[in-house]
């Protein structure tokens, strides 16, 4: 006879789909070899480690394949199959495409990187840091529930954090990460006490669950639920670099290892906005009054000051090419920020919320094009100032010529017209909305944006002061400028692809 407790037991037990969440398992996994063959490998073999860490990042993009044919999920509750803390949607996969292609991308721009740093940064920690990143952001728009939620945005930036200061010996780097760290453990400290809030008001972590329940909170708990609201976004917007949530960027892009600045500036913000969008959008719209108008005024203030930013940088200052992406990716920021509060006000969320997927899309596209350029260049000049793109296209006509289209993408000029489709499918969100105001203001900063991207792009092509220096291009950097590059006009040649993702499935 059995006992009562065996079917209990068994009613416990879940079935694990490996196949939904084969992309971040693959890329942790991956992480472990590379951690544990670097204790075997001699050091003349460690560029194995690099292209290890290259193979599984593919494969894990490529797990994404078999996922297309429709939504699924794992780790359901037992007694409601349809609440479940992990979903492969479209939604996700979309984003865990952009996280995997980017970390992809920043480790080909990694392998030579390493080889040039000359035992300044350690392989084996690297890659494995780098790996465990890339696993915690495809974790994170799978994330169905607050608590996954956050440990998939902290397994994505604790290594980041030490990915920024793991150059020896460098007082810049060690400063970057130091900041870096500080004020993102006090955004996920604010962030956890916000979850705390909810789940005292709404008794549950699932995303749906608190979307259900959280529209019944008792009175005298409205404004406790109101505050959870408000602090969970600000872990979230510290990632996306909101203003005035910006303040480590252009430091922390400087003393990073480019390929690292690259990673941060693309999938950092993937993380963010993915987790800013199932936090609003998915577990609470019933509060649009709150987080609307709070996301809005945050994407007015941090296209601006990111534009501003961008426009004082001087070309002859060192590193004045990075600190120039860095405050461009503010701005960027704002942009993708408007469909996103659009999202309150709007009849059609699903719309407005695949504007910023389809915006998201690009722009990592192109801004990774953009930093394999810039690590080109930072190899011979080591000070990477926008003065020493002075008369790129003399020495590197291709690589001139693609920069060349990846600025005009993100200025939204032809013949970059992806960036320029991106840019007014995002406008329209914010109009069809009834944030006049707010398309205003984006209208404003796109031309600010215009003048610095169109000032650096007419210094490729003037003439070089003194002779030409020729830009040996070592194997991955070719491939990663490329990809991007590829990517890049394929879009522009068939803009309508993007449309494609504004189906996130999400609703």
């Amino acid at each position: 006879m059995s006992s009562p407790a065996q079917p209990l037991a068994a009613s416990l037990v879940q079935s694990v789909d490996w196949l939904a969440i084969a992309p971040p398992t693959i890329a942790a996994v991956a992480g472990l070899v590379v951690l544990v063959a670097d204790l075997f490998l001699p050091e003349h073999r460690k560029t194995l480690l690099g292209w290890t860490s290259v193979a599984g990042l593919t494969a894990a993009t490529a797990m994404l394949l078999p996922l297309l044919d429709g939504d699924r999920s794992t780790f359901c509750l037992t007694g409601d199959t349809a609440v479940c803390s992990y979903t492969a949607d479209r939604f996700t996969l979309v984003i865990q495409f952009l996280v995997l292609g980017g970390a992809l991308l920043s480790a080909l721009l990694s392998v030579t990187a390493l080889k040039d740093a000359r035992k300044e940064l350690p392989e084996g920690e690297y890659w494995f840091l780098l790996l465990s990143s890339a696993a915690g952001a495809a974790l994170l728009p799978a994330s169905r529930d607050l608590a996954t939620l956050i440990v998939a945005l902290e397994v994505a930036s604790l290594p980041a954090f030490a990915l920024v200061g793991l150059r020896y010996g460098d007082r810049k780097s060690s400063e970057a990460a130091l900041k870096f760290f500080l004020s993102s453990v006090t955004a996920t400290a604010v962030s956890l006490m916000g979850i705390s809030f909810l789940y005292a008001t709404t008794g549950t972590l699932y995303l749906t669950q608190v979307a259900h329940r959280i529209q019944d909170v008792d009175g005298q708990f409205h404004t406790l639920a109101q505050t959870g609201v408000v602090l969970t976004l600000v872990g979230f917007a510290f990632k996306t670099a909101a203003v005035p949530f910006h303040f480590w960027v252009p430091d922390t892009y400087v003393g990073a290892p480019l390929p690292i600045a690259a990673y941060l500036s693309v999938i950092g913000k993937a993380v963010g906005f993915s987790g800013l969008i199932l936090v609003t959008a998915v577990a609470l719209p019933s509060y649009a009054d709150v987080w609307g108008p709070a996301l809005a005024a945050l994407a007015a203030l941090t296209m601006t000051v990111g534009n501003v930013g961008a426009l004082r940088q001087q070309a002859t200052r060192a590193y004045s090419a990075v600190r120039l992406l860095a405050w461009s990716s503010v701005g960027q920021a704002g942009y993708l920020l408007v469909p996103i509060a659009a999202a309150a006000y709007s009849g059609d969320a699903e719309k407005s919320i695949g504007s910023t997927v389809a915006y998201a899309l690009m722009y990592g596209a192109v801004n990774l094009g953009a930093f394999a350029v810039a690590a080109l260049v930072g190899r011979t000049k080591s000070l990477n100032r926008v003065a020493d793109y002075r008369g790129l296209y003399a020495s590197s006509p291709l690589s001139a010529l693609l920069l060349a289209f990846f600025l005009l993408c993100l200025a939204g000029l032809p013949p970059g017209i992806i960036g320029l489709f991106a840019k007014v499918t995002v406008f329209s969100a914010a109009v069809d909305a009834g944030l006049g105001w707010l398309a205003v203001i984006m209208a404003v900063n796109v031309v600010i944006a215009l003048f610095y991207y169109l000032q650096w792009t007419a210094l490729l092509f003037r003439a070089p002061e003194g002779e030409p220096v020729k830009h040996r291009v070592p194997g991955p950097v070719t491939a990663a400028i490329a990809l991007t590059g590829v990517l890049g006009i394929a879009l522009s040649g068939a803009p309508q692809l993007a449309l494609v993702f504004t189906d996130t499935g999400l609703f």
